[in-house]
């Protein structure tokens, strides 16, 4: 039985590309994932940093992953973390946090890369009002499986055996891997819900072809089989079915809108925390 393939849509921001891999209008979530965003390949010339400024978050986990590049995090708990490829920032926003992201100083000014992965988890019913924190997991922390052409790393979740550190709930699966032309990966099984993005390249999997920008979902049970023509860069995500329904308006995710609109009137109303030393911030969109 074959999955299904999706076409992500793009968004300019700027001359920063980013790819909407999720949600999509026929797919709003991979197991936890209600969002997943893949930001570059981009270049910032010289004086373009790239910084998002403090924005509010409740009721998800945020997970980046990066390719190319490095992002300082801000947040309101009191968090300055700088993140570089094969790190994990884990962030759950629970009842409220702000955070920015920002280029960092020493890159001010200079052209730099940028490439990466950030995805949103919504948080099990039982914790959408949990305190909020943050954790770093350094390179040498997060699993990796290595294969004849392929390097993999268990971003979070666990696969083939190997768990990462990240404390995520309930069953999860979120694999970065690069593969060589003419490799073959047996993707993880156990997991109600998958999927695959291919972040460059091209693969095919159990005779579906998915090029680079474009997410298959595989049937649940299946064995699923992944191979690369050439030099490919993917992601393997899922995890359990969603607990119930979620809405997702800017940076909010809840199980009811009712929930979603107390949070916009306290942005509004400045109610969230603040994060030390910074003084702007993204207005509430109308």
């Amino acid at each position: 039985m074959q999955g299904t393939l999706f076409e992500t849509p793009t968004r300019d921001l700027g001359g920063f590309e980013v790819r909407r891999v999720l949600p999509l209008p026929t797919l709003r979530a991979v197991g936890p994932f209600v969002f997943f965003d893949h930001m570059g390949p981009a270049r910032f010339a010289r004086g373009e940093d790239g910084d998002v400024r403090p924005h509010p978050h409740i009721g998800l986990a945020t997970l980046t992953w990066l390719f190319d590049g490095e992002i300082v995090h801000r947040d309101s708990l009191g968090n300055t973390q700088s993140i570089v490829p094969g790190e994990v920032n884990w962030m759950v926003s629970g009842a409220g946090i702000v955070h920015s992201e920002r280029s960092p100083e020493s890159l001010r000014g200079r052209e730099r890369h940028l490439h990466g992965l950030q995805a949103w988890l919504a948080l099990p019913l039982a914790r959408e009002d949990c305190e909020p924190s943050f954790l770093h997991v350094p390179a040498s922390e997060v699993p990796r499986r290595n294969e004849p052409g392929i390097r993999s790393w268990v971003v979070a979740g666990d696969a083939w055996g190997l768990e990462s550190p990240v404390p995520v709930d309930g069953g999860m699966l979120y694999v970065a891997a690069e593969l060589e032309g003419g490799a073959e990966l047996d993707l993880p099984t156990g997991h109600d819900e998958r999927a695959v993005y291919v972040c460059q390249g091209e693969v095919v999997v159990d005779s579906v072809t998915v090029p680079a920008g474009q997410l298959v979902t595989v049937p649940r049970g299946a064995p699923g089989i992944l191979s690369s023509p050439g030099a490919s860069r993917i992601a393997l995500i899922g995890g359990d079915t969603l607990d119930a329904p979620r809405y997702v308006w800017w940076n909010f995710v809840a199980s009811s809108r009712d929930r979603i609109e107390v949070a916009k009137q306290r942005w509004r109303e400045a109610r969230f925390p603040e994060i030390e030393g910074e003084t702007e911030r993204i207005p509430l969109p109308e």
